[in-house]
């Protein structure tokens, strides 16, 4: 709808649209006639393969226009300065279904029939992605623009690259790339000037929460402008994590992170978490993450790994596990365990594990096939694929993720489900649940593994929060994302470290 900005009472909305569609993310041309968005006007465009389209639409109503479309969805655009054309990000729908696709930069024209361009179809990195962290702000709070220069010749956006975020300039008719930002970091948030010449940004590290620079986009040239945390920080003895690679079952490489803790010693034996990442298609990265620095703190060296599945390494990286996960993932990330006890430090009888989401199903799925971990912490997880199809927030109606329904391919569903092989967990299994959590149900996940356990007379404890829903450790309540990792360290604490803690222990 459009509202005037103008008035002393609240102004009356004008629609611009209808039906029972998804209009959204409008923008306004340059000369503000007309208001552009982002739709997919498909009634039920779950069954085919995603897709949505720019439309513009005249700001005081009337005919919709479609502007761009691709065999694939748009997500986000920007005009150029003089409105003739838009760049925006998307993917084009592949023959065979994909579970990962890497998102591409395009630009075309604004007039009608024009064809957009793949710039970045060589390019195979994740752009206008970032990498995962605890301490960015919740999701769609944070700008991050694709930026025309002034001149209308480049687009400056963000890219994820093997566990780094930093700004690319991209040729709006080559795609030819140059990067402005460089560095171990992640670019989380930015705007710019109208030119695009200066840009306001927000950068972290693994020892920096989001401080604000000023950019010149000409020189990369980043000059401090806020740094809130700093004062805090002086106080705290925090250490960068180490960057690792190795080898996995397969010959294919790996890369992790490793923190310790600050005063570690090389000739001590330590305790070992292993923390995963969700998604699956997500990443870890140079980026502050309050977890890992905590549970350094408390003794522990964390092994934090991206094993295939991970996004930032490439297309083919991202989608090998289709149809596969949890599997070869999880090969991955016991490699890395076994890279890390092969180093010396680490005491392979205090080893842990835990992750939430996609890092949860393969903590379950993990404990079901080794009990070399003292102890596990399943995150917002799965057991159960089957429950999980019925009773996930989002459709599975395309074979993306398996080749067909429940009932048409049951052998799979049970194959690739922790609940399956539950007989088999020997490891203690702390459960971390949202209660309004559609994503993972926890139905479909702790609350079945937590039943068979306890069935099972095996050690197991459910830690359920109230009002939570799947962005728990990232956006969720202050207080309840303070318990849950209190939660977890006190279960490693109990069993890793043999601390008396009779918080979970049955009267």
């Amino acid at each position: 709808m459009a509202v005037p900005a103008a008035g002393a009472k609240a102004p009356e909305p004008k629609r611009l649209t209808s039906g029972e569609l998804d209009d959204g993310d409008p923008v306004w041309s340059p000369d503000g006639t007309l208001i552009y968005f982002i739709a997919n006007r498909v009634k039920e465009p779950y069954y085919g393969d995603p897709d949505s389209d720019i439309y513009a639409v005249p700001a005081k109503g009337g005919e919709i226009r479609r502007v761009v479309s691709i065999d694939g969805p748009i997500n986000d655009f920007t005009l150029s300065p003089d409105g003739r054309r838009v760049a925006f990000l998307g993917f084009l729908n592949s023959q065979a279904a994909r579970s990962h696709n890497q998102p591409d930069l395009f630009v075309a024209d604004t007039a009608p029939g024009s064809a957009a361009r793949n710039l970045t179809e060589d390019y195979d990195y994740d752009v206008g992605d970032g990498i995962g962290g605890d301490q960015h702000a919740p999701r769609g709070g944070r700008p991050d623009p694709m930026v025309w220069s002034r001149d209308g010749r480049s687009v400056v956006v963000v890219v994820a690259e093997q566990g780094r975020a930093n700004l690319k300039r991209f040729d709006a008719a080559t795609g030819a790339v140059e990067p402005i930002t460089q560095g171990d970091q992640e670019v989380i948030s930015y705007t710019a000037t109208p030119d695009g010449s200066r840009m306001a940004v927000i950068v972290s590290t693994p020892l920096v929460i989001g401080d604000l620079f000023a950019l010149d986009a000409a020189t990369g040239k980043m000059t401090p402008l806020a740094r809130p945390n700093q004062e805090l920080f002086s106080q705290l003895e925090l250490t960068a994590p180490e960057e690792i690679t190795y080898k996995s079952f397969d010959g294919r490489e790996i890369h992790g992170f490793v923190q310790k803790p600050p005063d570690f010693d090389a000739k001590k034996k330590y305790p070992l978490i292993l923390n995963i990442h969700g998604g699956p298609h997500s990443a870890y990265g140079y980026t502050f993450f309050h977890e890992m620095q905590w549970m350094a703190a408390k003794g522990y060296v964390v092994l934090y790994p991206n094993p295939r599945g991970s996004s930032t390494y490439g297309q083919e990286f991202g989608n090998v596990i289709q149809y596969e996960f949890p599997g070869d993932d999880a090969k991955d990330l016991l490699a890395g365990v076994d890279e890390m006890v092969k180093r010396g430090s680490i005491d392979p009888k205090r080893l842990g594990v835990t992750g939430g989401s996609g890092g949860g199903i393969l903590t379950n799925w993990i404990v079901t096939q080794t009990d070399r971990f003292a102890a596990a912490a399943a995150q917002r997880s799965i057991a159960d694929w089957s429950s999980f199809w019925y009773t996930a927030d989002f459709t599975l109606f395309r074979p993306t993720w398996f080749h067909g329904a429940p009932w048409e391919d049951p052998k799979d569903y049970a194959r690739r489900s922790p609940i399956t092989y539950v007989d088999k967990v020997t490891t203690p299994l702390m459960l971390i649940e949202g209660e309004e959590d559609y994503r993972t149900p926890p139905t479909a996940g702790g609350e079945q593994m937590f039943r068979a356990l306890k069935y099972l007379k095996r050690p197991v404890v459910m830690v359920r929060f109230p009002g939570e829903s799947h962005e728990l450790s990232r956006s969720g309540q202050p207080w309840h994302r303070i318990e849950r990792l209190r939660h977890i360290l006190a279960w490693f604490d109990k069993y890793l470290q043999g601390k008396k803690i009779d918080t979970y222990d049955v009267p």
